[in-house]
């Protein structure tokens, strides 16, 4: 044999190994996103930064397919992202974890023992298994630490009724109060929420305070003293929301002393300045305008001696979640503002605002180290990443937790990008635009509405699997921020006021135009679609124009007369509409796409939950059964034992199936 011939199949080997490789070191191609993801896909929550600084505990909610359910445990990282603990992992769930002021425990709520609801339970940081502490009836819905880490406040539920409770048959239920709805609880009888003061070591429960109104929110004084509460009372015919902050000696007995006399809500997370002088809030409007609360910034000096005081009034921006400082001379809060929302600092002297780490994100939580306040946690989104867990170091951030990384990295995701278009009255109108994954950008595409509910709210750039999930099945989507949503100003967000169905339909219609002129959708393969207030805005949409081939309306309700008193929200109609026997005539203009029916004629399905006290499944029943009696292609879908928010995780996938069966039928072809 030659040495050429030696030397050739030594090089077949090299180049074969060499081939192998490389294959090897290719990442696999990345997929579109599936309906089947929702079991993958973990949900961060509620991070809490321990007091030292040194550790960050938050949930992480995954699904249990097998179950159909979903479980919610406590881990925990290092600041510095070395090591991640599982703290918990039982079948019943935690949430809410709370660390103690000295550090020592970490505190959360489980309802491990079934049939006494949720429970406080504390785990010790030195070791051992997590210990239940408290035994209330019903079950705990919030808690809070003293600051001496010996007590706790609680928040639960008592029922006034004292008759013995007879479980051998049904009993009736009695309504006398005037508000009597609520999605999720049903009706409302005769209980309420109160707050007890509990004992860590000796397990003593103790009544702070009682009385025919609902207390939450409690917050200690820094001296733990005092605690300062939002205290919501029954309301009666024409008063509407309102809510007072409230502060107490931390002992049984006490009577509350009222900081806050507005005719509107104040409430929210309340924070106690560090010299114990000011408590701050949120304040929102009037109540007549209870659907688009614009929340400010509002202290009230802790011992009511004199009237509270707006600090961002100038800034026309929802905020929420106050903290002080520890200086006492800002306090934080979280601001919604046209498609983001981030963390900022607000000046108590003069309410000048400074944005925190600015940035294209979606912050929906945060906190703070107790003895290094320099050291908070966020939990932020991103389009193109689910919430996770981030570290503010120098007003930089840096990622904690990594939970869906590696769902992530088979997912090819469509781009995300902001659209602005001007409303046939020449109003400025933003959204979000998510186009097909790998679609090139010269070509037009079907394009479907996605409009959000509220509708004081907004579609902010965090992630949104809806969206993704549509688009990964060739639609660009479209989520516009119409009239009535938030961020963009109290004008803006005030302008639907009693007249529904009408600027809402302007702005989502010159939306569609700017997507066709700008060369982005298919004008002939159109669809829209929405959930709650969004289901009620496609259902004047459709009843507006016929340029939708196909809608999809989930959780709607159209026949306002038949709504009130039926569903959750009189005070508003009595406030912002009237009476329906006095503006018989407003209300049915507001419900003219039940009255003229006649004029839809784009295929509709309607969804909604068979248990929602929100917007009852009425209204879908309703325009369901006009569009069959009309010949308009429609189907009504319901899923038993949901509410407003579908959350039975197979439910949650037949929706997102579903509505694309739905677009794919009449809007693709």
């Amino acid at each position: 044999m030659t040495l050429c011939h030696r030397i050739a199949p030594a090089l077949a080997l090299v180049a074969l190994c060499c081939a192998m490789a490389a294959q090897a070191q290719t990442p696999a191609p990345r997929r579109p996103l599936a309906a089947t993801d929702i079991y993958r896909l973990r949900t961060v929550r509620d991070p809490q930064v321990s007091p030292e600084g040194t550790w960050v505990a938050y949930t992480v909610a995954t699904i249990d397919s097998a179950r159909d359910r979903t479980e919610t445990d406590i881990w925990m990282t290092s600041w510095d992202g070395a090591q991640t603990v599982r703290v918990t992992s039982t079948p019943g769930g935690e949430s809410t974890p709370r660390w103690s002021p000295d550090g020592r425990y970490l505190a959360f709520l489980s309802s491990r023992q079934a049939g006494d609801g949720a429970q406080v339970w504390l785990l010790d940081r030195r070791g051992g298994e997590a210990q239940r502490v408290t035994t209330v009836k019903d079950g705990v819905s919030e808690f809070a630490w003293s600051p001496d880490a010996s007590r706790l406040v609680l928040v639960a539920t008592i029922k006034t009724d004292s008759a013995p409770a007879d479980t051998s048959r049904p009993r009736p239920i009695v309504i006398d109060r005037y508000a009597f709805k609520q999605d999720r609880e049903g009706y409302l009888t005769r209980s309420h929420t109160h707050l007890f003061l509990f004992d860590v070591t000796s397990r003593r429960l103790d009544t702070l305070t009682t009385g025919d109104a609902d207390e939450a929110s409690p917050a200690w004084s820094p001296d733990g003293t005092k605690l300062a509460f939002v205290r919501t009372p029954e309301p009666g015919p024409g008063t509407g929301e309102n809510s007072d902050i409230f502060v107490t000696e931390a002992r049984p007995g006490s009577q509350p002393v009222r900081l806050t006399d507005f005719s509107g809500p104040d409430g929210g997370a309340l924070s106690w300045s560090p010299d114990g002088r000011w408590v701050a809030f949120t304040r929102g409007d009037e109540p007549r305008f209870s659907a688009y609360h614009l929340r400010k910034l509002a202290l009230a000096p802790g011992d009511g001696s004199a009237p509270a005081r707006v600090v961002t009034a100038a800034l026309e921006r929802p905020v929420a979640r106050p903290t002080f400082t520890a200086d006492g001379a800002a306090v934080r809060v979280i601001v919604s503002d046209d498609r983001r929302s981030y963390l900022a600092r607000v000046r108590v002297a003069d309410g000048a605002t400074a944005p925190i780490a600015s940035a294209r994100r979606s912050v929906s939580g945060y906190t703070a180290a107790a003895r290094d306040e320099a050291k908070v946690a966020m939990l932020v989104a991103t389009p193109d990443r689910p919430a996770e867990v981030y570290v503010l170091e120098q007003d930089t951030l840096r990622p904690l937790t990594h939970v869906n990384d590696s769902l992530l990295a088979t997912l090819q995701l469509g781009p995300t990008e902001d659209l602005v278009s001007r409303s046939a009255d020449g109003t400025e109108v933003h959204s979000i635009l998510v186009r097909p994954a790998g679609a090139p950008r010269t070509s037009r595409v079907p394009l479907l509405l996605d409009i959000h509910g509220g509708p004081n709210g907004q579609d902010e750039d965090g992630f949104s699997f809806d969206r993704q999930f549509l688009a990964a099945n060739g639609y660009a989507v479209l989520a516009v921020n119409y009239r009535g949503s938030s961020g963009r100003g109290e004008r803006f967000q005030k302008a639907i006021y009693a007249d529904w169905g009408h600027f809402e339909v302007v702005d989502v219609l010159g939306a569609v135009d700017e997507a066709v002129r700008a060369g982005i959708a298919d004008s002939t393969r159109l669809g829209i679609g929405g959930w709650s207030y969004g289901g009620i805005t496609t259902v004047y949409a459709i009843a507006t124009t016929n340029r939708f081939r196909g809608a999809v309306a989930g959780a709607h309700g159209i026949n306002i007369l038949a709504l009130y008193g039926t569903d959750q929200y009189v005070q508003q109609y009595d406030l912002e509409l009237g009476a329906p026997w006095v503006n018989t005539a407003l209300y049915q203009r507001l419900m003219y796409p039940y009255l003229h029916a006649d004029r839809i004629r784009t295929p509709t399905l309607f969804m909604g939950g068979a248990l929602d006290a929100n917007v009852p499944i009425t209204g879908s029943e309703q325009m369901y059964q006009a569009l069959r009696r009309l010949g308009v292609s429609t189907q009504l879908v319901v899923y038993p034992g949901e509410y407003h928010g579908i959350t039975r995780p197979s439910f949650v996938r037949d929706r997102l199936e579903r509505r694309v069966a739905w677009f794919d039928r009449y809007v693709k072809p």
